[in-house]
């Protein structure tokens, strides 16, 4: 019985961690600290908070101006939609200048108000094509994954 209580002990952990990631202002820049708050191998938070702030981006990229489009025709969100869009699109100058690799340093650098998230919405208001979006926002997230790593973890 202990052996399993710890078992879910730990899963309770990680996914603690991998739920974080996934969370828009949070990511992976709350998760890594969280996780190494809770004394987990630095590998398994490291791995947990990529994967889980990359979960929700393909699904932010088809469904975001679908949704933007439904909200934005009630009276109560069409001020909140036209404010988020606003905001994004202000973040988005490098990203129009540089295309992918524009998208790619806009996630890595792990600034407020830059990320994953953030990234994603800008690649569908962009109308910017998946296979380029994905890998860009992909990689972006291993570089800040690592940059929050070594701070977090004082290897610097």
């Amino acid at each position: 019985m202990e052996f399993i209580s710890e078992i879910f002990g730990q899963l309770r952990n990680e996914l603690t961690v991998l739920a974080i990631a996934a969370v828009p202002v949070l990511e992976l820049r709350g998760a890594i600290p969280v996780g190494m708050a809770m004394n987990m191998d630095w590998k398994v938070v490291y791995i947990l908070s990529v994967l889980g702030n990359l979960i929700p981006i393909p699904f932010i990229i088809i469904y975001m101006r679908p949704l933007f489009s439904f909200l934005r025709k009630t009276k109560y969100f069409q001020g909140i939609i036209h404010r988020i869009e606003q905001r994004t699109m202000k973040k988005a100058e490098t990203v129009m200048k540089y295309s992918a690799f524009g998208l790619f340093i806009f996630v890595a650098i792990p600034f407020p108000g830059t990320g994953a998230w953030t990234g994603a919405m800008i690649a569908a208001m962009l109308d910017m094509r998946m296979k380029y979006a994905i890998p860009a926002i992909s990689l972006g997230v291993i570089a800040a994954g690592i940059l929050v790593m070594s701070i977090s973890y004082h290897i610097f």
